[in-house]
């Protein structure tokens, strides 16, 4: 159902979305508190940021939908809800809803799966994952907010000063070294390629820096095409171990210019109460003997 600030309230089938031109695109979808701040830390790399994952999803342009249904001007937000038990409910800036937001009804050329959201869910590339409402049952076009569970007492933080920080929409741009990483163990001194993924929810990722010395010095590492807006994108770099303990880390610059933070300056910032949105740069200690481990933990 689509109804609210609109000419005509709508209640669409899955036959009528279907009759709709289909759109096709590469996104990825990331849980907000991937990872949290506080200890302990993942030893591995799937530990530490292992809820996001990256898809090509088929469905419907939101906007058209909006478009059919006649948008009216006074539109300031949109209010999506979920027919899970939990009724899941988030507003969305009507700004998203007209640049790239989808309903989607298929992932990776299947229909969407029961766990994802069959039969139709919303995607909003580049936002945090719970706002892609799963099993969408309704859109209610509104001028303000609804304020829900899900943007008061869930998925807002509390700042050192008191205030709290709600509607942290973005997923900003964010790298991890996924080989050599935790668990793992170089055999022997020598060649090794350093590869890992980047992402930003805020467009493309742009570069990404390398450092094999504890951040005293970055070197440029290759992105592997293609390079997609909001999605993952794999890196690559040339490195030859000496057989000496040393730390290696990544940090992603996206297309806006922004510059992945260490953990020390997010925290500087957020501090000790904050629990989402945690995207900093995360070094791995590699040993004399070659085992990679957490270098934070």
């Amino acid at each position: 159902m689509l109804h609210g600030l609109v000419e005509r309230p709508l209640v669409f089938t899955m036959d009528d979305l279907r009759r709709f031109p289909s759109e096709s695109r590469i996104h990825f979808l990331e849980c907000s508190g991937n990872p949290g701040y506080t200890k302990p830390y993942g030893k591995t790399a799937s530990d530490l940021v292992g809820l996001v994952s990256c898809a090509e999803w088929t469905g419907v342009s939101l906007k058209r939908v909006l478009q059919e249904a006649g948008l009216k001007a006074e539109a300031k937000w949109v209010v999506a809800e979920g027919a899970d038990a939990a009724a899941l409910t988030r507003s969305i800036p009507i700004e998203k809803c007209l640049e790239d937001a989808m309903l989607v009804y298929s992932q990776n050329g299947e229909r969407l799966r029961p766990q994802q959201g069959y039969p139709l869910r919303l995607l909003l590339p580049g936002f945090e994952g719970n706002m892609s409402v799963k099993w969408l049952r309704r859109l209610h076009v509104t001028t303000e907010p609804v304020y829900s569970r899900e943007e008061t007492s869930k998925y807002t933080d509390l700042l050192p000063d008191g205030t709290a920080r709600e509607f942290s929409f973005y997923m900003e741009a964010k790298s991890i070294i996924t080989r050599p990483s935790g668990g793992q163990r170089l055999s022997a001194p020598g060649f090794h390629e350093i590869t890992g993924i980047a992402w930003s929810g805020h467009g493309k990722i742009a570069r990404v820096q390398v450092s094999v010395d504890d951040g005293k010095s970055w070197q440029e590492a290759r992105l592997q095409e293609p390079v997609l807006t909001r999605a993952l994108t794999r890196f690559r770099l040339p490195w030859r171990w000496d057989g000496k303990p040393a730390v290696i880390q990544s940090r992603a610059i996206d297309e806006t210019g922004y510059v992945q933070p260490t953990l020390a300056e997010l925290l500087a910032v957020r501090g000790e109460n904050y629990f989402y949105h945690n995207n900093a740069i995360w070094p791995w200690r590699i040993a004399a003997d070659g085992e990679v481990t957490n270098a934070l933990a």
